[in-house]
């Protein structure tokens, strides 16, 4: 099991930074990097690039929506050529709330515009002339819907690899079904270990029934906020503002992807009151209102003991990568925690 790190996109950009270079030291494998309506990603994982050298840097995630899918592929040419072919591109179609209410941009297709944007990137990496006819994206642009002037064109540039892993976040059935199928890697979110072949199963093995065995097996990779000792119970209200935030405030009211995970792990009642509360303005009684059972199974918070239970948990229900989120009271406290976690993880 390869064991990495989820940046969190609040954070100092140099401190964080800094922690990952130690990080790196203790032997993390992978550190992730998101992007919301912070800091863009790309920064972060160019100067990750020239202050590590050995973990893969990944995008968790870039939306699809607020880049071409050309921009994307070069995006990700340049990472990987920075970091000496250490960059993985993780995609995802994050939600309505940022996309149309940050960027403007209409949160339409996701599917169709997820496999597009995939197919466009592999060819844009392979250095063909791009001639695409999607349904929502055409390269280059028909001459009947522009100037008439374009033509194919390549990148360039020769990527350091012609075939950069790409990762998708997703959570839907149809979606899971489609990364399952096309992506080098998935990244779910609020994991539940015990519960993901409930929740995931069927589209998982339906997308791996249509995946092309070039791909090799799908890297699972998981999120989980991490405290591990025998006095760190209190660091489970430490998790509860973020599963708030995102149960109840990022979307609208019948309109939330996480709303709708935490349902569909036997959660709904909570959940709609954390909603209820959230969109209300309630905020600290959303957060006090996320049970502790939710946090427990999403996350790895406990004794040695108990935390080494979780991460074989996390092992049977398919994860190879454990991205963890350490919920530290300071630097040298994160760095011991992310250090136990790879002397309990199995190699």
């Amino acid at each position: 099991m390869r064991i990495g790190v989820q940046l969190s996109y609040a954070g100092g950009f140099k401190e964080a930074a800094e922690q990952v270079v130690e990080l790196e030291r203790v032997g993390i494998d992978v550190v992730a990097v998101a992007e919301a309506y912070s800091f863009d990603a790309v920064s972060q994982l160019g100067y990750l690039a020239a202050k590590t050298s050995r973990v893969e840097l990944v995008s968790g995630v870039v939306p699809i929506y607020t880049r071409t899918p050309a921009l994307l592929a070069m995006t990700a040419a340049g990472l990987d050529f920075v970091s000496d072919g250490r960059f993985r591109l993780g995609i995802g179609t994050s939600g309505p709330q940022v996309v149309e209410g940050f960027h403007g941009v209409p949160f339409d297709a996701p599917l169709g515009r997820t496999r597009e944007v995939v197919e466009i990137c592999r060819a844009v990496w392979r250095r063909e002339r791009v001639r695409y006819d999607g349904k929502h994206y055409q390269l280059p642009l028909p001459a009947d819907r522009g100037t008439g002037l374009g033509k194919p064109l390549r990148l360039i540039n020769h990527p350091v690899r012609e075939a950069i892993p790409i990762s998708i976040a997703s959570l839907g059935p149809k979606n899971v079904e489609l990364t399952a199928e096309i992506a080098d890697g998935w990244q779910p979110v609020f994991f539940y270990p015990e519960r993901a072949a409930e929740v995931w199963g069927d589209a998982l093995k339906a997308g791996a029934a249509k995946r092309n065995p070039t791909l090799g097996p799908l890297d699972i990779m998981a999120g989980a906020s991490l405290a591990i000792g025998d006095d760190v119970e209190d660091r489970l209200a430490w998790a509860k503002p973020q599963l708030a935030l995102y149960i109840g405030g990022m979307g609208a009211r019948t309109r939330n992807f996480y709303h709708n995970l935490a349902t569909r792990y036997g959660f709904g009642e909570v959940a709609d009151r954390i909603q209820e509360l959230y969109l209300s303005g309630r905020k600290t009684e959303a957060i006090n209102a996320v049970p502790d059972e939710l946090v427990r199974h999403t996350s790895l918070i406990g004794p040695r003991g108990l935390v080494a239970e979780r991460i074989a948990a996390y092992a049977e229900a398919g994860v190879t990568t454990l991205l963890a989120g350490p919920l530290a009271k300071d630097p040298g406290e994160a760095v011991r925690f992310v250090a136990e976690l790879r002397e309990l993880a199995p190699a």
